[in-house]
């Protein structure tokens, strides 16, 4: 462990999945896990599973080496951990039960809840009976299910162990196309300068899916699209997007420059029923594939008028970008899968006269999905060199090594809480998000429908 309180690639680690049966952690978690000991071998991490189902030692071992398969993990590290895996059947929420498990770590444990929220506040509950030196929490979403119930689950972490060791989980913040965010704002002298309300007419986060409910009924028909992505990874995005530059890339300034940038956050124009807009899809045909109506999918309620499709206006008020439309949008079931970030630029003060063609506005889009960048620019066109022609830029941004949530364990495992988000900013997100869930459920805002397949009822932005 180094002196600054963090742990070392090289440190021994151990990560303690609770629930490690369930979906999150054979899908997302242990290839992630994977993919990181796969590109960093130097790591020693001790894997240890709980839940409250009964696997021998051999069919835990051939869980965890599927979920390595998944994520194309090999090399020494990764045969290392599958070798010395445990799995216990154990209760979750029993104190006696959680002890052996700590017991049985090699190394104060990373424990990650992969558990419903109400089995999570039940697990940390137990745990307050126990000595927690050095352990970390890590969490998914949702964090509460509204503001009261964040700041209170916030206020029963803070009894367990410090606030820089609980991770809330947003594996966006671990995405490559959002850690590119910060190399084009803040090393890029031509582009951080023309981003504020002098020169930005509009920002748009879009995140639109192809894939319908895929089967998370159970979740989703009780969150979403409001919830499921803007409430959490949208308005995360947000914040890495409007905040000031940091003096340097570590928690400390990122997390507090992100929590500035949220508090600045309001609906715009100050009304829920204005600001934001839903819907959900009907039956349709996305590339030969035929989805049903969303009433219609297994598990769904339809007196629960679930939105398949978000939007939610917002203006950060501050001296930045008072007075820009930061426009949140995510769906399910549309025709195309776009994932981009969108800064539309101000028209030019004063163009020449006799010179003419495209009026379309300068953009810069950052592509989430093909780590893109492109700058959409006028430019003389062929012929006549006074008419104008509209031409795009576009440069490939890095990858990255890691998957995203091999981006996120690896701050867990050492301690270095910059990707995620801190409890505070949690509590914003739901401040903002409150008020619209609210009006929704009074009925202020109509839920409109659109067919799947289709771009949505109301025009996709910046399509």
């Amino acid at each position: 462990m180094t002196n600054s309180g963090k742990y070392a690639k090289t440190d021994p680690a151990t990560l303690l999945i609770l629930g490690a049966s369930g979906d999150l952690a054979s899908r997302l978690l242990m290839p992630g896990l994977g993919g990181l000991l796969t590109v960093q071998s130097e790591r020693q991490v001790q894997l240890v599973g709980a839940g409250v189902e009964t696997y021998s030692d051999s069919e835990w071992t051939d869980r965890v080496k599927t979920a390595m398969k998944t994520g194309d993990a090999s090399g020494k590290a990764v045969d290392a951990l599958v070798k010395g895996t445990k799995y216990f059947t154990a209760d979750v929420t029993s104190a006696d039960d959680l002890k052996k498990l700590i017991d049985a770590c090699d190394n104060p444990p990373a424990i990650y809840f992969a558990l419903p929220p109400a089995i999570t506040a039940k697990a940390c509950d137990a745990l307050a009976s126990l000595k927690l030196d050095g352990v970390r929490l890590a969490l998914e979403k949702p964090f509460g299910t509204d503001e009261a119930s964040a700041h209170k689950l916030n206020e029963k972490l803070a009894t367990l162990v410090p606030e820089d060791h609980v991770f809330r989980v947003d594996h966006f913040l671990g995405t490559s196309g959002v850690l590119n965010i910060l190399g084009t704002r803040f090393a890029n002298r031509i582009i951080e300068p023309l981003l504020n309300n002098l020169h930005v007419a509009r920002v748009d986060i879009v995140f639109d899916e192809t894939l319908g409910l895929e089967g998370r009924a159970r979740y989703y028909d009780h969150a979403g699209a409001l919830i499921d992505m803007i409430q959490s990874h949208l308005l995360q995005v947000l914040a890495v997007v409007a905040m000031e530059p940091p003096a340097a890339l570590d928690a400390l300034d990122v997390r507090d420059l992100k929590a500035l940038a949220l508090r600045a956050t309001q609906l715009w124009g100050g009304s829920p029923k204005t600001a934001s807009r839903r819907a959900r899809y009907t039956a349709g045909t996305i590339d030969g594939r035929k989805l049903p109506s969303y009433v219609d999918e297994q598990g769904v309620d339809p007196s629960n008028e679930t939105e398949t499709l978000a939007e939610l206006a917002v203006e950060v008020q501050n001296n930045r970008w008072a007075g820009v439309p930061f426009m949140l949008r995510s769906g399910k079931g549309l025709g195309s899968g776009r994932h981009e970030i969108v800064f539309t630029f101000q028209p030019p003060a004063h163009v020449p006269e006799h010179i003419e063609g495209s009026d379309a506005p300068n953009r810069l889009r950052l592509d989430l999905k093909t780590l893109e960048m492109t700058l959409e620019l006028d430019v003389n066109g062929p012929g006549d060199p006074y008419t104008i022609d509209h031409a795009s830029l576009t440069a490939s941004l890095n990858p990255g090594q890691l998957p995203a949530y091999g981006e996120v364990l690896a701050g867990v495992l050492e301690g270095d809480p910059m990707l995620a988000v801190r409890g505070d900013t949690a509590e914003e997100c739901w401040r903002l998000v409150d008020p619209v869930v609210a009006a929704w459920h009074k009925g202020e805002v109509p839920l409109e429908e659109y067919p799947a397949g289709s771009d949505g009822p109301w025009a996709s932005p910046l399509g």
